[in-house]
């Protein structure tokens, strides 16, 4: 794999529309803090100390531990332009947290960029893994093996009553982060989904936007992911999120069959004017088309559209996000730039849809 591989496709192994349940769970990540002991967390170590970590823990790919699950390969942030660490914070490959780290980080990457183990971000390792559609409980067993490969040679900070400890409060004790990113246009287009996150935040769960906290859901897709990691059991907290994602699941099929059954007319006009836009706009920014991309992907998933698969619309979701439109274009572009190579860039790709009789 070429350290500037992943910039040369949209889509990761996770991105590619399969796995149960996918067409409404898109991607399922379980995310692993650790710490050394003996060292200070990140935002305190010296640039000395942010390197021992980098040296101590890079050297466990080097060793060749981590073959039995795969291929990896080493990238230093140092060795990356803005644009490129941009593109991997859009792939969901690091965190924007660490794109901005201008000491000492780095990540671990596995060729097919299911795993993305991030060094000298807000902790010292932070190792994800991500599956297509609704597997949270296969993304924690790959997770929890490569952490057992870690523990072989780091001497993790551990605390006996408060568990593995983090550099944020929030993730003392177990370290693990589950989520799952669902599409769930039905229950926002029948004006459910104030009523559901509500009760999602009431069972100790929180819903974010696609890029994690802070960001907005955009194209009605959300985060949600566990809050607490003390006092509950990794099993815990999987069958948690778990057993509440397979309740919003059937709260979106029930609305979209609403939807169909009740307004099926309006729900066609939606999306086939969504595509029609799409197909012929001159110029779009980065909001309308995610909002119109998922209107399209809603009438693939309802047979409405049956010449365009889930795939493509994944990729044009990244394809079309400011640091990938720009590395592609090989220069950066003002606002107004982007937003006509954005609706370029979508016209292309589904007029040789068109050209070939689907994808």
């Amino acid at each position: 794999m070429s350290k500037r591989s992943f910039a040369q496709h949209a889509l990761s192994d996770w991105m590619q529309g399969t796995g149960p349940e996918a067409d409404i769970v898109i991607s399922s990540r379980i995310r692993i803090a650790r710490n050394l002991r003996g060292l200070p967390f990140p935002m305190l170590a010296t640039n000395q100390q942010s390197e021992d970590v980098m040296e101590r823990l890079t050297a466990v790919p080097e060793t060749g531990r981590l073959n039995a699950v795969g291929k990896f390969e080493t990238i230093r942030l140092s060795d990356l332009s803005e644009l490129e660490r941009r593109v991997l914070v859009e792939k969901h490959l690091i965190s924007p947290n660490l794109a901005n780290e201008s000491r000492g980080g780095a990540v671990i990457l596995s060729d097919n960029e299911s795993v993305s183990i991030m060094v000298n971000e807000e902790d010292h390792l932070r190792i994800q893994c991500l599956y297509p559609g609704f597997q949270i409980s296969e993304a924690w067993e790959l997770a929890s093996r490569i952490d057992d490969i870690f523990e072989e040679v780091a001497d993790y900070a551990f605390d006996e009553r408060r568990g593995f400890l983090t550099s944020c409060p929030t993730n003392v004790g177990t370290g693990i982060r589950a989520s799952v990113m669902m599409h769930l246009p039905g229950l926002v287009l029948t004006q459910q989904i104030n009523r559901i996150l509500s009760a999602i935040t009431q069972v100790g769960l929180a819903v974010r936007g696609i890029y994690g906290e802070g960001s907005e859901a955009l194209g009605n897709l959300f985060q949600i992911s566990n809050q607490i990691t003390l006092g509950q059991s990794e099993g815990e907290i999987i069958e948690n999120l778990h057993s509440v994602a397979k309740q919003i699941i059937d709260h979106e099929r029930a609305a979209r069959e609403r939807m169909v059954h009740e307004s099926r007319i309006r729900l066609e006009d939606r999306v086939f004017r969504s595509y029609g836009i799409l197909s012929h706009a001159s110029i779009m920014d980065s909001k309308e088309s995610a909002q119109r991309l998922s209107d399209v992907r809603l009438g693939i998933d309802l047979g409405l559209i049956q010449d365009v698969t889930p795939r493509m619309m994944n990729e044009l979701l990244v394809l079309t996000q400011p640091g990938f439109l720009q590395q592609n274009s090989g220069e950066k572009l003002s606002a107004e730039q982007r937003d006509i190579r954005r609706a370029e860039l979508i016209r292309q790709h589904l007029h040789r849809k068109s050209d070939h009789g689907g994808v």
